[in-house]
């Protein structure tokens, strides 16, 4: 099972939520506000996943995605792209899974894979 998930997300009470959820279902879980921070977290101590939002303040998430694909250390990184945007119009690629907001506990397990 995976245990170590980072969380880059701007607003606070979507990161409470997650963190929240993500902790219920046994994962260890590192938060960060910025992408730059979020990026400096994952690279000196690479997570099982990078839950990651797309719009975020300064560098947004199809950043951070870019960078942690490109780097060897992150690459492997399981990426999950939480959004209020259509799924169809945030131009990622290569994200193993989407999370729409707004969502539930559900939600978060089935992004994560984890069984109900």
């Amino acid at each position: 099972m995976v245990s170590k998930v980072l969380v880059i997300e701007d607003d606070q009470d979507i990161l409470g939520l997650l963190e929240c959820h993500l902790n219920a279902m046994g994962f260890e879980v590192t938060l960060a506000h910025t992408a730059e921070l979020g990026l400096d977290l994952a690279r000196a101590d690479p997570p099982d996943v990078v839950v990651v939002d797309i719009v975020l303040p300064g560098r947004d998430g199809r950043w951070v995605i870019r960078e942690l694909r490109a780097d060897p250390s992150t690459r492997r990184c399981q990426i999950v792209v939480t959004t209020m945007l259509d799924p169809d119009d945030i131009g990622v690629g290569d994200v193993d899974a989407m999370l729409l907001k707004p969502f539930d506990r559900a939600a978060v397990r089935a992004a994560m894979g984890v069984a109900s």
